[in-house]
């Protein structure tokens, strides 16, 4: 998984991602940011210690963790079949591409980690 953080005079600490780990991208961006590393980083912790994965619920992107990955979904990819009835006629489908994306449990944390160390400058 390659990344690279960056410093955005208009959007702030931001991180770029590689395409098929976009949602990761999105998730740390927009759920995480820096306020909330030491929850994501209590979890980890937890999950260490736990036989079974933790679920961090967001607002539009959920993570799901194990001691062997770390699995990102959108909310988007549970849109009931009913709410995209709605689309047909449009001939819009849910293109599930970017909805969710994984790595594992390692790399996970050392993204975390090198996170936390860029939003607090060391």
């Amino acid at each position: 998984m390659e990344y690279q953080f960056i410093r955005d005079p208009i959007s702030g600490l931001r991180i770029k991602i590689s395409s098929e780990h976009a949602v990761i991208g999105r998730w740390l961006n927009e759920e995480i940011g820096k306020d909330k590393i030491a929850m994501v980083q209590a979890l980890i912790a937890s999950v260490s210690s736990s036989f079974e994965p933790l679920t961090l619920q967001g607002q539009e992107i959920d993570l799901i963790l194990n001691k062997d990955e770390a699995i990102f979904e959108a909310h988007a990819l549970h849109q009931d079949s009913e709410d995209l009835f709605a689309y047909q006629d449009d001939e819009l489908m849910l293109e599930e591409n970017g909805l969710s994306s994984g790595c594992g449990f390692e790399d996970f944390v050392d993204l975390i980690n090198s996170w936390q160390e860029f939003t607090t400058g060391r």
